[in-house]
């Protein structure tokens, strides 16, 4: 009895915490739901759904998802390529390693909030050094300001943001593979390139599959950085920015019962694509 009543307390918690949010979503997917403190909540089927791709702003919301998969695609190919090429060179034990480390994962620890502020900074348009550093070079400064180049800054600040995390991970992938291995590709004769193709990356293939999966899902879920960016203005809102807008930020009334159709929405999204990637990554890791 004992071990079942110590699961009882982080059962109820993830109940509590978790599973009931998770279902009162979907019920109130279905409803009219608003922030109105004492206001009915009517039962109105698949409306809210209806709404997300019908109604008068529909051509901004199949644009935000258009951004949410873009967004999502970008981050996840760039973030691991950079932090996997971040770990090679930290994992050749040069010299101030530590360093290195600890500032590779700065981003990391500094929070969305701190980070994205710096960056508002760094690229104010009235003298932020970014910005200086650009018009030295008469390149366009409007990062954050721009239809053309909002978006794409904030792809480069999230992956700056977590491409140490992505570096811890296939560090740790790459201490672990055994330098029998090495010695005896290199005793074979093979080069660095081939070394790295046929020893390095399929050792660390595992770590591969938890960078992939934890970016996808990271990726496809971000809206804090872009609420802290831009607010979602100059064609930078994706589904899960308008979620946060149509439940806390909406100009009007909060509207629960269309943020958590969006909600739905964004989960069929992140189930779909992470268990997709998830076999594919998984059956490469059985044929390497």
């Amino acid at each position: 009895m004992l071990p079942a009543a110590l699961l009882m307390l982080p059962l109820l918690l993830y109940v509590v915490f978790a599973f009931g949010p998770s279902v009162a979503t979907v019920y109130f997917s279905f409803t009219d739901a608003t922030g109105l403190p004492g206001a009915k909540w009517h039962f109105i089927g698949f409306d809210n759904y209806d709404r997300l791709f019908n109604s008068s702003d529909q051509a901004e919301r199949w644009r935000s998802i258009r951004n949410t998969l873009e967004f999502a695609f970008l981050v996840v190919l760039i973030q691991n390529a950079v932090g996997l090429l971040m770990a090679l060179i930290v994992n050749r034990k040069l010299k101030g390693d530590a360093f290195f480390r600890a500032s590779y994962f700065l981003p990391v620890v500094l929070g969305v909030t701190v980070s994205g502020l710096v960056w508002r900074m760094m690229m104010n348009p009235l003298g932020g050094p970014l910005s200086e550093l650009f018009k030295s070079l008469d390149l366009p400064t409007g990062f954050l300001s721009s239809y053309g180049a909002a978006f794409e800054w904030i792809i480069f600040v999230q992956i700056w943001m977590y491409m140490g995390y992505s570096m811890t991970i296939f560090l740790a992938g790459l201490q672990s593979i055994p330098k029998d291995l090495y010695d005896a590709a290199h005793i074979d004769g093979t080069s660095r390139w081939q070394a790295f193709r046929h020893v390095t990356f399929p050792m660390i293939a595992p770590s591969t599959t938890v960078n992939m999966l934890l970016a996808i899902i990271g990726a496809l879920q971000t809206f804090d950085i872009i609420y802290v960016l831009t607010n979602g203005g100059f064609n930078t809102r994706t589904l899960a920015f308008d979620i946060y807008r149509d439940a806390i930020a909406n100009n009007t009334t909060a509207d629960y019962g269309l943020a958590s159709a969006g909600a739905m929405v964004l989960f069929v999204f992140v189930f779909v694509i992470a268990l997709v990637s998830l076999i594919a990554l998984r059956r490469r890791e059985v044929d390497l």
